[in-house]
This record gives C-alpha cells, structure tokens and sequence, in this order.
C-alpha cells in the first residue's frame, strides 16, 4: 500500500487535479472501446462535474484509503462487469477488456504528470520513474496483469505515444464530452453553495474546457477539429499563471482533497 513516503502522496493531493480531469477524460473516451462504454452507459452529460469528481475521489481513495483501495478496486471491477455491448464500428466490447482498462489507469498518471507541468512544478525524472513504479503497483491492485504495462517510464512514454498516433479517435462519445465541458450551465457540483455556482460555474467551464483542449496533444486536437486560437493560448497561459502562483496561497483544508489531507495529517508524529 502506498504510505507518506511515496511519490503518490507527493504528487497527487491538491485539486489542481481537477483542471486536468477533463483531458484525461477526453483521451479515455478517444479509445473505441471506452467510448463505446461511456456513450451506452455513462451519466456524464446530465452530470459532468459529478462525474468528474467521481473521478478525483476514486483516483484519491486509491492513494490514500490504504485497506480501502482494495475495497475500491473491487467496486470498480463490479461496476464495469456488466458494461458490454456492440460499439459504432460494429465489434463487441467489454468495459473490463484489459487494454481499455490499462488505458483508463495509464490516463490518469500521464495526467498528473502533466497537470504538474502546467499547473505546478514539473516531477523531476527520478520522481516519475519512481510514481510510475506505484502506479503500476496500484495497476495490479486494480486487477491488471503487469505483463500489460510497459516495465518502466521510457516504455511507458512510447506506448503512450503510439495509442494517441494509431488508436484513439474522434467519436460520439468525444463529442458529447466536448459538449458537456462547454456548457456554461451545468449542474452544480458536490459540496458547492448553488449561489455561489451560478456566480462561479460559467468561469469554472471556461478554464476547463481551456486547460482540455489547450493542453490536448497536438495531433489529437487536430484529430478532433478543434480549433486553438493565440487567444486560446493566452488564457491557457494566464491560468497556468494563477493557478501556479494562487494555490500555494491556499489555506490546507481548501488546496487539498480531504482524503489526502486526513492522510497527511494522520501520518505525522
């Protein structure tokens, strides 16, 4: 299990997370087989930002809930069991086919790495090597073969690579949550005063649907026919500065996920 010494507990903690939920999302749903799923199965156009908080919390309970990671990867297993079907290419699909299920997992590091690079401090190579050493562990929590990840960083980088180059595509799926990211009235998320959302959703979307599409891969973007603008690129740039020189300003109990900050604090002598 990963403990206050791991690179997990370095990395992933605060909710900058959030600002790249929406790009990872959009990677995973590319895959045919993802996509297939989401569009017969998911809630995430009557309510994305649930779903992308879903998202940040099981991503949190995995590095942080110790016994309970067991516990949640089991609940995701059972979850996805019965998402079966045909997708649009005419092909049966499996919601646990072990590539998809490794994409999903591999999204979400590639994530946070680089939702650090844009929103933090870039991870030093040494700490990636290490991180993507737990994220594979956890992989195997989650009931991956290991024989299915690459074995280090390096293969990870060229596998990822190539799946953005030769596999994920443009799809009904890609569009909805393009749709649903840019809709300036959505439904309020978890925990948030509905006031105070309606004063904050529509500047929420905007940064969300800037930090996905700015910081997509370039040939995916181009993929997708989505347009990026030099006004496109200097919101992208003003809210890498804010966010980078406002939330270490944060207090704790507002900068980071309850669970990661009852885990730290719990973890002190």
């Amino acid at each position: 299990m990963l403990g206050p010494d791991s690179e997990s507990w370095r990395h992933v903690l605060d909710w900058r997370l959030l600002l790249g939920s929406g790009r990872a999302l959009l990677l995973q749903v590319a895959h045919p087989t993802v996509g297939a799923g989401v569009a017969q199965y998911s809630d995430f156009l009557q309510r994305p930002w649930h779903r992308l908080r879903r998202t940040v919390d099981s991503l949190m309970t995995m590095n942080y809930g110790q016994h309970r990671a067991v516990v949640e990867a089991k609940r995701l297993r059972e979850m996805h069991e019965s998402f079966k079907g045909i997708d649009h290419h005419g092909h049966r699909y499996s919601a646990l086919n072990p590539d998809a299920y490794w994409w999903v997992h591999a999204t979400l590091f590639e994530g946070t790495l680089d939702t650090h690079a844009n929103y933090a401090t870039p991870i030093p190579r040494s700490a990636q090597e290490r991180l993507y050493r737990e994220w594979r562990e956890m992989g195997e929590v989650l009931g991956l073969n290991a024989k299915r990840m690459p074995d280090d960083l390096d293969g990870f980088f060229r596998y990822f690579d190539s799946m953005v180059a030769e596999c994920l595509e443009d799809n009904a799926s890609v569009r909805k949550v393009l749709g649903a990211l840019g809709d300036r009235r959505p439904q309020c998320p978890p925990g948030c005063p509905p006031p105070v959302w309606r004063l904050l959703g529509p500047m929420s979307s905007d940064a969300i649907l800037t930090a996905t599409v700015g910081t997509l891969p370039p040939v995916l973007r181009a993929r997708f026919g989505l347009q990026w603008t030099e006004r496109g690129d200097r919101n992208l740039g003003a809210l890498k500065l804010a966010v980078r020189l406002g939330m270490p300003l944060l207090p704790d109990k507002v900068r980071y996920h309850p669970m990661a900050l009852a885990a730290k604090r719990a973890a002190r002598p």
